[in-house]
């Protein structure tokens, strides 16, 4: 299924996080004397993107997908994931993890990214009117517009000088 376009700008930060998990995964292991630098890629990355893309989810579109008794328990899931996220990322942001420890992070990440894909989004999708996808989008872009726009796509046209 395609996704709605106001869900778009979440999927946009979900691939600039898997990218950069596709990154460290080919990079592992990472020798220790290159563990910092990864570490604080991962770190601006949650403190500039991923803090604000988690309280969109959590303020505005977890409670939505809740109202759906078959999205619930994924909501429950998800919610979970984001302490565990949390609670690592403050780990990574203190420059206390191995690389097995970042790769673990990693992996969890990218699980619960296409848990909201594959799971929420697609059930969100089929579930909700034009409608409330459109309302949910408006409430969207402004939980995300403090969000580092990493991601950002240029205009169709764009003309050099």
């Amino acid at each position: 299924m395609l996704r709605d376009k106001n869900l778009i700008p979440l999927s946009h930060q979900h691939q600039h996080a898997l990218a950069l998990c596709v990154r460290i995964d080919r990079a592992s292991p990472i020798p220790d004397p290159d563990l910092p630098a990864w570490q604080s890629e991962l770190a601006q990355i949650f403190q500039s993107e991923i803090t604000i893309h988690f309280a969109a989810e959590e303020n505005v579109l977890f409670p939505r997908a809740e109202s759906f008794s078959d999205l619930a328990p994924i909501v429950e899931d998800l919610r979970a994931d984001h302490r565990w996220l949390r609670e690592h990322f403050s780990r990574v942001i203190a420059g206390a993890v191995t690389c097995g420890e970042m790769r673990n992070l990693t992996d969890r990440l990218s699980s619960h990214i296409r848990k909201e894909e594959r799971l929420l989004f697609e059930g969100m999708q089929k579930q909700m009117s034009r409608e409330e996808l459109d309302a949910l989008g408006k409430k969207l872009q402004d939980a995300l517009k403090d969000a580092t726009q990493a991601c950002a796509l240029r205009p169709a046209k764009q003309e050099f000088k």
